[in-house]
């Protein structure tokens, strides 16, 4: 036998470990070590940064992060491309257009109330009516738009137009005689007008152009590079470089930035664009499959004991049936008639269509059943509660457009109106111009929405007023009614009724909303029966 296989023999010197004593357990080598604390962090990245992993299911994601420019570079005119045929195609896509019209602009545009005040902090009555007489006035289509064509709130419906279906607007300002009779007016223009393919690196004044932006080195628009301004012009000349370079205060260019580094907009449709053209697909797949299913097809099938006709393509022509209601045509024998009924769409249609519609109100920031128009299972409280959240995205849009468009208006405006002269009301005095500060200090009120209950909200109105929670002008402005044009009309009506001999106790009763006093008949004495 060989020796490493015989059992060594005990030795006297070595002693049996007692029972009551665990043996000491083997000590790992290093390399095994190693290992298992090597395996422990893999396992717990795994389990914390799932979208990292790199796998069959993952391996069409992006790994790299893209700049803000190349996205705009690669993307953006093909998505504008296709979210301008969306707009006029797509049935939900126009609908939310038009809908973020109606709930950012509303029918009389953003309302402009001027705050200026005196040294001792009141309100100076006779200069805010001056200023917003004078911006209503302006406003006009005659005077504010170039073309004479499109009043100030049209004007803020296109910009909103041109975000959600182009990513961005962009206005001109128009100064001298070729602007009307304030010799202040606006141009609005297409912003592909600007194309975005134009870089350049470095200018001579350390300047450098990115989609068709010149910027300064720290990224300051100072110019815009149009390739034509001349409405005569009807195509756009993408390969020529020939620009039409516009100074950055000439121009009003508002969009929603996403990205740390964007210098141009992406659609607000961007991310419904894709599922809105698959539904359209589906829907009329749908529609051509329920027309061949109703026209009730088939086909005509020989049979195998039978022998079919020999054909001559110019004497002969192939057999087929007319279709009369009450009627059937005998067949040749042998010849069968094999029906096809195709039995799509089916019940899977309209949920999936709801999926769909769901998915692409996500992404536009509006309710279900506001973009499919359907009312079908909601009750008050959810309509409520979506309503409410879907008020408050209006709120933030409306935000954005005072910021984008109608503070930097009227800044511009502002001088050129002081200049022309400001009358007044009452008086033939004018606005100082040297006071531009003061009459500089503005505030916008936004349309706003009657409630799904509005009794329940003016007695909730009510109590916090009661309550001291809220004061009656903030009621008012969250009604999107001006609180100087309020009182005002409140003085206008008490004064009108006193000027027609009303009594002041029906007067007070009128205004306050509490019972009128009960008043005696004409020549009935009020002391009868003291």
């Amino acid at each position: 036998m060989l020796d490493f296989l015989k059992p060594k023999a005990a030795t006297a010197d070595r002693q049996p470990v007692p029972s009551a004593v665990p043996e000491a357990k083997p000590v790992p080598t290093p390399g095994a070590r190693r290992k298992r604390l090597f395996w422990r962090p893999i396992q717990a990245g795994r389990s914390l940064l799932n979208a990292a992993r790199p796998d069959r299911l993952t391996q069409d994601w992006p790994t790299t992060p893209v700049p803000a420019d190349e996205i705009i570079s690669r993307y953006q005119r093909v998505v504008v491309a296709r979210s301008r045929h969306a707009c006029v195609n797509n049935d939900y896509v126009k609908h939310y257009l038009r809908r973020a019209r109606q709930n950012i602009v509303g029918p009389a545009g953003i309302q402009l109330q001027a705050q200026a005040k005196d040294p001792d902090g009141s309100l100076d009555s006779r200069a805010n009516d001056a200023i917003e007489t004078g911006w209503r006035d302006w406003s006009k289509r005659r005077n504010c738009d170039v073309t004479g064509k499109q009043s100030l709130a049209e004007i803020e419906r296109a910009a909103v137009s041109g975000a959600v279906r182009d990513g961005e607007f962009m206005i001109r300002i128009v100064t001298g005689s070729d602007a009307g009779p304030w010799g202040f007016a606006l141009q609005v223009l297409d912003p592909h007008r600007c194309p975005v393919d134009h870089d350049v690196e470095r200018l001579g004044n350390g300047h450098f152009v990115r989609h068709g932006i010149e910027f300064n080195r720290f990224g300051r628009p100072m110019a815009f590079h149009f390739q034509t301004l001349d409405a005569s012009e009807k195509d756009y000349s993408f390969g020529g470089r020939s620009f039409v370079r516009i100074p950055a205060d000439d121009i009003i260019h508002g969009y929603r930035s996403e990205m740390v580094g964007q210098k141009r907009g992406l659609p607000w449709t961007v991310t419904a664009l894709l599922r809105a053209q698959h539904l359209a697909g589906f829907e009329e797949a749908a529609i051509v499959n329920a027309r061949t299913a109703a026209s009730k097809g088939g086909f005509f099938q020989w049979r195998e004991d039978a022998s079919a006709p020999d054909y001559e393509e110019e004497r002969d022509e192939p057999f087929y049936m007319d279709a009369e209601p009450g009627s059937f045509q005998e067949l040749p024998y042998g010849l069968e008639f094999k029906s096809w009924e195709p039995q799509f769409p089916s019940g899977d249609y309209l949920p999936f269509t709801k999926q769909q519609l769901r998915g692409m109100a996500a992404g536009l920031g509006i309710t279900y059943h506001d973009l499919a128009n359907d009312l079908e299972g909601v009750n008050f409280s959810s309509v409520r509660s979506g309503t409410l959240a879907e008020r408050e995205g209006w709120k933030e849009d409306q935000a954005w457009l005072i910021e984008q468009l109608m503070q930097p208006l009227f800044e511009r405006w502002l001088p050129f109106a002081l200049l022309k002269g400001l009358k007044i009301p009452g008086t033939n005095g004018t606005l100082r111009p040297d006071r531009l500060d003061k009459y500089s200090d503005v505030i916008w009120q936004g349309r706003r929405w009657d409630w799904v209950d509005p009794d329940k909200d003016s007695k909730a109105a009510d109590r916090d007023l009661k309550n001291t929670l809220k004061a009656p002008s903030q009621i008012m402005r969250e009604r999107g009614d001006d609180p100087r044009q309020v009182w005002r009309q409140f003085a206008d009506d008490i004064q009108a009724m006193r000027d027609e001999g009303i009594p002041e106790a029906i007067i007070q009763a009128a205004i306050s909303g509490a019972a009128a006093p009960a008043t005696p008949a004409a020549g009935e004495n009020s002391d009868e029966g003291q």
